[in-house]
């Protein structure tokens, strides 16, 4: 059956001589007469370009057997950008393996989804751009080019002929996954215009209910995506979200939005710009705001105190508002109703630990000390090692303070991060083993900078730790074959008896 447009079908086309003649040959046969007399380019491309082969190939074909709905081009380009993205890889393989039947066959296969994906969004968007236009010629030019030369390398058997022409094809593909990335680029960053204008304009709930889950969607998608909201102020229209009070329901969506776009640079810098430090800390000072908000709000405050973003060492703003932050965190981690509520307030209390000193004082004025080792033992808060990662990071970076070491004591910290030194992953997923490790390592490094004081290590070896830290030394499987543990436990033991120390090396090395 052939599709005609308007949605008409014709089940064959036959000249008025040839039907009985037809009728006595195989549907193959009957296929390829009517295609002398109507043919359509792309479907010619999509059956030359299918595999026989029983091959991972084809799972990109099915990945679009849904398509994307109409009229949706945000959806139309993030599918069709993964689908080219992943042939794009997969011809960079098969070339690799000199398989040129395949490389040619993915060719045009990449040739019909890059015509298809052009002529698609321009069918649902709105008015091309001449920047997208031009790009959009280069991007096809080159998928001709690669079909074209790929299927001349299949007429070539001379390996010194073919080894150059490989050359030109890697080059060719190299250049067409330049002008793919363009493309899309420029054509996500239109819809993303489009979504930050209709937030800050809207008055409407459900108009902004429904734009900001398009944007959160977005955020998940990765980084790149998240540097082009950031850019096209995507920060500034939600935080204008989260200053109105007729958008209250809609600040946990917001604020968990925000979350997301400020795991790159970009989106710290521009909510430092719009003084969102001092909007959070409203927010979390304020008990009128549901605890889900309150979360939500510490979730941003644990992402723009990441260690591991650089220019969060420049907020200035966060300093003039981090004691009113701090304590409305550690009061969230002492009230919070669930242990995803604890999570994220006790995530962002340990990165602030890390952010600056001044926090390991203000929570040692705060007893938050207290507060955490309480919540060790309420199983509706802590029950994850993810959890604990955060509990035994804040009290890593606040054991370097002297009166730490008494407030640990009498509130039986001892046992508790003891305790943590056998830490051991429940569904053994990766994640999961990471995190104990590290629950282990913090754990020991925690133990030794305690042991400073005297009170501290008399405590650590009536609970026998010194037997725990020697079986994690000699036992890999105890530590999940992490070196850091291992490490850790020996400074520990250092801390201790430095003769141990040597001794445990001789005999874990020599």
């Amino acid at each position: 059956m052939m599709a005609l447009p308007g949605g008409r079908h014709l089940d064959s086309i036959t000249l008025p001589g040839q039907r009985l003649h037809l009728m006595q040959v195989d549907s193959v046969q009957r296929w390829m007469e009517d295609l002398k007399l109507m043919t359509e380019c792309e479907c010619m491309c999509v059956l030359q370009a299918k595999p026989i082969s029983l091959e991972d190939d084809a799972q990109s074909d099915l990945i679009l057997a849904g398509g994307p709905g109409p009229g949706d081009p945000l959806q139309l380009l993030l599918k069709r950008g993964w689908v080219i993205s992943t042939e794009l890889r997969r011809i960079g393989q098969k070339l690799a393996q000199d398989r040129w039947a395949r490389v040619h066959s993915m060719s045009v296969r990449l040739t019909c989804h890059a015509r298809s994906m052009v002529s698609e969004y321009s069918a649902v968007s709105r008015s091309s751009s001449q920047e997208m236009g031009q790009i959009e010629k280069l991007l096809m030019e080159k998928c001709s080019e690669l079909s074209s030369v790929t299927e001349r390398c299949l007429q070539v058997e001379n390996e010194h002929v073919l080894k150059s022409m490989k050359a030109c094809v890697s080059e060719t593909l190299s250049m067409l996954g330049q002008h793919f990335g363009q493309l899309l680029e420029l054509a996500l960053t239109r819809e993303v215009q489009a979504l930050v204008r209709k937030i800050d304009a809207s008055d409407n709930i459900y108009t902004t209910e429904s734009t900001t889950g398009n944007l959160f969607s977005l955020t998940q998608e990765g980084a790149p995506l998240c540097r082009i909201i950031a850019k096209e102020g995507g920060v500034v229209a939600l935080f204008k979200v989260c200053r109105q009070d007729s958008f209250r329901c809609l600040y946990p969506q917001a604020l968990r939005t925000l979350a997301s776009i400020c795991c790159v640079e970009e989106g710290v810098h521009q909510l430092e710009k719009v003084d969102g430090v001092l909007c959070l800390a409203n927010i979390l000072t304020d008990d009128s705001h549901s605890e889900a908000t309150r979360a939500e709000a510490a979730a941003v405050v644990a992402q723009v105190t990441s260690p591991h973003l650089p220019v969060t060492q420049h907020l200035s703003s966060f300093l003039e508002s981090m004691e009113e932050i701090v304590t409305a965190l550690v009061k969230l981690c002492q009230e919070a109703s669930s242990g995803e509520v604890f999570l994220l307030a006790s995530a962002a209390l340990a990165n602030i630990t890390f952010f600056d000193t001044m926090a390991c004082e203000m929570l040692l004025q705060l007893n938050a000390i207290r507060v955490l080792l309480e919540a060790c033992s309420d199983k509706q808060r802590v029950d994850t090692p993810y959890t604990r990662d955060q509990i035994v990071t804040i009290l890593a970076n606040m054991s370097v303070l002297e009166q730490c070491a008494s407030d640990i004591i009498q509130e039986n910290g001892v046992q508790l991060i003891m305790g943590m030194l056998s830490e051991k992953p429940r569904s053994g997923t990766p994640a999961e083993v990471a995190a104990c490790e590290r629950v282990q390592q913090k754990a020991a490094v925690t133990l030794a900078r305690l042991s400073r004081d005297p009170d501290v290590a008399r405590e650590a070896v009536r609970l026998s730790c010194m037997s725990r830290l020697i079986e994690l030394c000699r036992s890999p499987s105890e530590r999940n074959s992490s070196d850091a543990v291992l490490v850790a436990c020996l400074v520990s033991f250092q801390k201790k008896d430095k003769n141990l120390c040597a001794l445990l090396l001789w005999l874990l090395f020599w």
